[in-house]
């Protein structure tokens, strides 16, 4: 599998909420850098603490609409962009915007590293 439909696979597993995709294409020795967590976010390392960084970070941002946007390769590096949309305390929509920066090592994902632009913490419902 090429590391542009390793991406896709791993895109769409996220997408899915699907942990056990989601680990079927890391590394044992993955690293996940989180967006959110102790600034500049919490690193999860090794296959135990990255399958709970992603159920973490997954049910922090279940009541929310996933999106993915544009994503791209070149060699053993990746980057794909996302979105998240909320309905603040207000009812008022609220967009999450990210990236992601991946390292590709023998057909698996071996980093992940992520970042956000957020509202304010106070705003999410």
């Amino acid at each position: 599998m090429s590391n542009a439909e390793l991406l896709a696979r791993f895109s769409a597993a996220w997408l899915a909420k699907d942990v056990d995709a989601l680990m079927a294409l890391v590394t044992d020795d993955c690293v996940y850098a989180a967006s959110v967590g102790p600034e500049p976010g919490t690193t999860f390392r090794g296959r135990a603490a990255v399958r709970a960084g992603f159920e973490q970070l997954l049910a922090y941002d279940a009541e929310a609409e996933n999106r993915a946007g544009e994503s791209f390769v070149v060699g053993d590096r990746g980057f794909a962009a996302w979105e998240y949309v909320y309905t603040d305390a207000t009812g008022a929509t609220q967009t999450v915007r990210g990236c992601d920066r991946f390292v590709f090592r023998d057909g698996r994902v071996a980093v992940k590293d992520a970042f956000r632009k957020t509202f304010d913490s106070k705003d999410h419902a």
